[in-house]
């Protein structure tokens, strides 16, 4: 079962079993983190073999402070969907994963961005900028061709250099952190082109920081 399936099911029935009919992404938040955030996060982190959608999972309020960000992130998504080339933005909770295939960004077995790529992060940056009270993870991901050691070395240097560069646009790197996953998370299998092109890809999780969090909580 293909990723998104997996997140749509998990949401149904966490939605399901706290008797709400209602499915817009701004009340999924509310929904998912009224009824044990943490322990959905890590049990659609697991299902998934994401890092970033873990996290996202991971990190929520719940209530009406969700329901704050989550409006927030149904914005922001939007955004980076109608004005940065090449992302792919799935709505998750409380958060979203912005997802790059890795030939946007890389040539290949290579971690030096782009001109492609640095005109889409600068996009991207632009959104990071206008709203600040989020955090980021980056994940790079490999197939899974070449050794495990250089797969992981590539996928860090991978994240790292796209850490990097936003950094340079201005997003403070108090908000980021990289991290590489190699290619122990595959979104699909390896065992044709097509494929592997999908698992070569550079995700990144943004989500709210504490202190958004805090605010939210108070309202």
């Amino acid at each position: 079962m293909k990723r998104p399936i997996m997140i749509v099911a998990a949401l149904a029935t966490v939605a399901s079993a706290s008797g709400c009919a209602s499915t817009s992404n701004q009340t999924k938040g509310a929904v998912i983190g009224a009824t044990s955030g943490g322990a959905i996060g890590a049990m659609i982190g697991n299902a998934t073999g994401s890092t970033a959608t873990g996290l996202v999972l991971g990190t929520l309020v719940g209530g009406t402070g969700g329901a704050i960000i989550g409006h927030q992130m149904d914005q922001q998504a939007k955004e980076i969907t109608n004005n940065v080339p090449n992302a792919s933005v799935a709505r998750v909770g409380e958060g979203m994963d912005v997802t790059f295939a890795s030939s946007v960004l890389f040539s290949e077995n290579s971690d030096v961005l782009t001109e492609q790529a640095r005109a889409n992060l600068t996009q991207l940056a632009q959104s990071l900028q206008k709203y600040p009270n989020t955090n980021v993870l980056i994940v790079g991901h490999t197939d899974a061709t070449g050794t495990e050691a250089n797969d992981m070395a590539l996928s860090q240097r991978r994240a790292t250099a796209t850490k990097n560069y936003l950094a340079t646009q201005g997003v403070a790197r108090s908000r980021m952190r990289s991290e590489g996953r190699g290619s122990s998370e595959p979104v699909a299998p390896n065992d044709n082109d097509a494929d592997r092109q999908r698992n070569r890809r550079v995700e990144i999780a943004i989500f709210a920081s504490d202190a958004f969090k805090q605010q939210a909580r108070a309202q």
